[in-house]
C-alpha cells in the first residue's frame, strides 16, 4: 500500500513489517540534515501542528540517546524515546525509536539524506519493526498526519533559514 499526502510518500510492504517514508526537500542534505539532530530545530517541526514538541534528553551522536513528549494544550500527550546507533554527518541516522506507551513497539529505523539536482534533498526514512500488528498499529494510529504536517513545518522552517 503506498500513500501520497502533500509531495510525502509512505510505503507500507505487505511482505514485510516495514514502513518507508520519501520526501523530498528544497533545502540542501546538511540543512535537512541538521534539522534531524539539532534539538531546538528538531523541535520546531516534528510532529503534527495540533503538539507542542518538547525535548527532554538529546544527544545527537553515535552512541546517543534522544527524547522528547508531545504537549497539547499544556499537557503531555505522548513520549517518545531511543538510541542513536549511527549519525553519519549529512548522510545517515540509524536510531531506534520507541514510544513510551508501548515499549515493545521498538522501530529501527534509518534516515538518509540523498543529494539532489539543484540544491536539493531525497530524505528516505525506512522503519523497521518486530511485527505486522506493530506495523499496522503504527500505521493506523495517525502518524500520517504527523509525519505530513511535520515535513510541512520542515519545509517552512528550511525556507526561513534559507
Amino acid at each position: 500500500m503506498t500513500m501520497i499526502t502533500h509531495g510525502t510518500g509512505i510505503v507500507v510492504d505487505e511482505n514485510i513489517p516495514a514502513i518507508e517514508i520519501v520526501r523530498e526537500f528544497d533545502a540542501a542534505p546538511e540543512q535537512v540534515f541538521r534539522a534531524h539532530v539539532d534539538p531546538e530545530l528538531y523541535a520546531q517541526w516534528v510532529g503534527p501542528r495540533s503538539v507542542a514538541t518538547r525535548i527532554t534528553r538529546w544527544d545527537a551522536r553515535t552512541g546517543g540517546e534522544w527524547a522528547f513528549a508531545d504537549d497539547r494544550d499544556g499537557e503531555e500527550i505522548a513520549s517518545f524515546f531511543g538510541s542513536f546507533h549511527e549519525v553519519r554527518p549529512h548522510e545517515r541516522i540509524v536510531r531506534t525509536f520507541t514510544c513510551e506507551g508501548a515499549p515493545d513497539g521498538v522501530a529501527l529505523e534509518i534516515l538518509t539524506f540523498a543529494e539532489l539536482a539543484g540544491g536539493r534533498t531525497r530524505l528516505t526514512v525506512l522503519s523497521v519493526v518486530e511485527d505486522f500488528t506493530t506495523r499496522d498499529g503504527i500505521v493506523s494510529s495517525g502518524m500520517d498526519v504527523g509525519v505530513t504536517e511535520g515535513f510541512e513545518k520542515l519545509d517552512e522552517l528550511l525556507a526561513k533559514e534559507a
